[in-house]
């Protein structure tokens, strides 16, 4: 998305993200390993609602690990991604976004390193026991 400045808060994030769904696209079904080359393609951090809702961004609940291809299938298609959404998290957590999404509250710089801090621990942790889940900080 551009305007929005990707932070380390949002890789470490979308790291945990990604690793979690065992570097697949929860759309398709794709596997993507990463192959640490820049540029190389792989799979991306999807928001369910977008970035700029700083309540949410970096909530795990807000992000599925997506392809190229279905991200942008997602991002061009709001009608049908968002019946996709919701036969994928249900309604309950859809409302429950939304909840959180509107509240008001203000997220600082410092906030940002704690939020980047908290994710690459929980990176280390998934990556050290295999166990794929991770607690989200929001």
């Amino acid at each position: 998305m551009k305007g929005i400045k990707i932070t380390p808060a949002d890789t470490a994030f979308s790291k945990c993200i990604r690793y979690a769904a065992y570097y697949t696209c929860q759309k398709c079904g794709i596997s993507k390993p990463p192959t640490g080359l820049v540029g190389s393609p792989g799979l991306e951090c999807s928001h369910n609602f977008s970035r700029r809702h700083r309540t949410i961004r970096w909530c795990k609940e807000n992000a599925l690990s997506l392809c190229h291809q279905c991200h942008s299938w997602f991002g061009e298609n709001p009608a049908d991604s968002g019946r996709w959404l919701e036969t994928m998290i249900g309604t309950g957590a859809l409302d429950i976004l939304r909840e959180k999404r509107d509240r008001t509250f203000k997220i600082t710089k410092a906030d940002e390193k704690e939020i980047a801090a908290h994710y690459r621990k929980e990176l280390k942790n998934m990556e050290k026991t295999g166990i794929r889940e991770f607690t989200s900080f929001q």
